[in-house]
């Protein structure tokens, strides 16, 4: 438990390490090595489109990354229909009552201390647990995250194959960078700078890939109707259409909170808040 407590204050402070680094990296080297010549720079320049889109990007991604946070669980069961409310809390935190014999769908986490309404999972990159509050938002987190690391992939990849003088023509030349840049590096061939940038394109690869995947089964999920919590203990979820499936989560509203990170516009629980 201990571990786990240092993992879930740990993690959040990697992934701002990493969004600092990459628009460090994207606003002071990739995109100024994109302008030839910034007095004849046309209005929109492949730099300046490129600009704009990362920064969209980036503010969809920590925009998305901070409303998770803020909607967070709701502390030790407080305005929740529960039952029995404060007793059911007292049972789970003494251990005398399974996490899951209130209600089908809400859960205690003991890292949170809180209990959460169609709990998913505890997310330790942002610290929190990912439940019917914050479950649009963390989807749209993991899927802006993952376009930012691919944007800032292929302009990682343009800038070394301009400051190295290569080509990435060939898929094997991706996966032979590392090895010979290591040795060049060693060597005195190859720059601090340069070598730093080319770790951070396969840290950009890896979690790209990994925000997309997850993000691509999260969908799935919730196109059944299910959380990962309910299918890890085996419940058993009521049929009902995609699309009503879809509307719980997102919203009416959801190309709003597809274009900028909006709270749960027009979902079941926002109606059951208001009321």
């Amino acid at each position: 438990m201990l571990v786990l407590r240092l993992l879930n204050v740990v993690a959040p402070a990697y992934f701002l390490c990493i969004s600092l680094v990459t628009f460090v990296l994207q606003i002071f080297l990739f995109i100024p090595s994109m302008f030839r010549d910034p007095s004849t720079t046309p209005l929109f320049s492949p730099a300046l489109l490129h600009g704009a889109l990362f920064l969209f990007l980036s503010a969809n991604a920590l925009g998305n990354y901070v409303l998770v946070i803020q909607s967070s669980p709701e502390d030790l069961g407080k305005g929740l229909n529960l039952g029995e409310g404060a007793e059911v809390v007292a049972d789970w935190l003494d251990g005398s009552r399974s996490p899951g014999s209130a209600l089908p769908s809400t859960h205690f986490c003991r890292l949170c201390a809180r209990v959460t309404q169609r709990h998913d999972h505890h997310c330790f990159f942002t610290g929190n647990c990912i439940g019917s509050r914050n479950m649009r938002n963390f989807i749209m987190f993991c899927l802006y995250t993952s376009l930012a690391c691919l944007d800032s992939l292929v302009a990682g990849m343009a800038y070394i194959s301009a400051a190295l003088s290569m080509s990435f023509a060939n898929p094997l030349a991706f996966l032979t960078l590392l090895p010979h840049s290591i040795s060049q590096f060693f060597s005195g061939a190859l720059l601090s700078s340069e070598m730093f940038v080319i770790l951070m394109l396969y840290l950009w690869l890896g979690i790209g890939l990994a925000c997309a995947g997850f993000c691509c089964h999260q969908m799935l999920l919730i196109l059944r109707g299910q959380t990962r919590y309910q299918v890890r203990k085996g419940m058993v979820v009521r049929a009902r259409p995609w699309r009503e499936n879809l509307q719980e989560v997102f919203g009416k509203r959801w190309l709003l909170g597809l274009l900028i990170p909006v709270l749960n516009v027009g979902s079941d629980y926002c109606r059951q808040k208001e009321k």
